[in-house]
């Protein structure tokens, strides 16, 4: 009963929230072109339902090569970093600063160096620098939480550098390292959107072109049909990431 509640509770107030938003926008009269009601937005998903599902799969095609490459550079550079600490002081205010700063003031810049003709690839390289920092951070983290009392043992037995690494702190690193790609997961998707907003042409037709397009024609109830569609596809991402997760501690907790 308690998990059939907590699974309705979300739905109700969801439910609750569209039906005032309905009440409102018909009550007030509210113009189209500024505020659909949901049943407006209904209809509009409805009716491009197979253009927001190419759409969507664009830019989840990006967002998944995008976190694959920042997932292997991440725990490339991580394991490297990892043996030496001094790498590690050096590496790591790059890093931070690649973290903080904005997709779209380099954007311009990334778009000229991939060339106008190929903006995937400037959209792929920008959702990867999004995705790049959690991993890698979770992963230096993890590299360093391995247990002193096992540090102590590998002391004795004389490991070198590389078997510290990979039989020791990289084994310590996983609860780290599934956190971080949750992370990196969802931040891949928002680094796919901005980029494509960045690109402003429909050289990437994923849903960042879908919501440009309909808001150029004042179209408000199919941009909000896309941010649903976006809005789900990031909903099942996370959800299938927690699961991948709940499975890699149970796996590493029985390790």
């Amino acid at each position: 009963m308690t998990r059939l509640v907590n699974a309705l509770a979300p739905l109700t107030l969801l439910l609750v929230l569209l039906l005032g938003w309905e009440l409102a926008c018909r009550l007030m009269q509210v113009p189209a072109y500024f505020l659909p009601p949901p049943s407006a937005v209904a209809r509009a998903v409805m009716d491009d339902l197979p253009a927001l599902v190419l759409a969507s799969w664009n830019t989840l095609a990006v967002a998944l090569v995008a976190l694959l490459l920042a997932s292997l550079a991440a725990q490339g550079i991580a394991l490297i970093v990892g043996m030496s600490p001094l790498l590690e002081r050096a590496v790591r205010p790059l890093a931070s600063a690649l973290q903080v700063t904005p997709v779209v003031a380099i954007a311009p810049l990334v778009l000229i160096w991939a060339g106008i003709d190929h903006p995937e690839r400037a959209v792929i390289f920008l959702a990867v620098l999004v995705a790049f920092f959690p991993i890698f951070s979770g992963a230096v983290t993890g590299l360093r939480s391995a247990d002193p009392d096992l540090e102590r043992l590998f002391d004795l037995y004389g490991a070198n550098r590389l078997q510290r690494v990979l039989r020791l702190r990289l084994p310590s690193a996983v609860p780290f390292l599934l956190e971080g790609h949750k992370v990196g997961a969802g931040l891949a998707i928002i680094g796919a959107v901005v980029a494509e907003f960045a690109a402003g042409s429909g050289g990437i037709r994923g849903l960042a072109w879908r919501i440009l397009d309909a808001g150029n024609k004042l179209q408000t109830a199919k941009m909000i049909a896309a941010l649903v569609v976006l809005g789900v596809m990031g909903v099942v991402l996370h959800a299938l990431l927690n699961q991948i997760e709940r499975l890699g501690m149970a796996w590493w907790r029985g390790r």
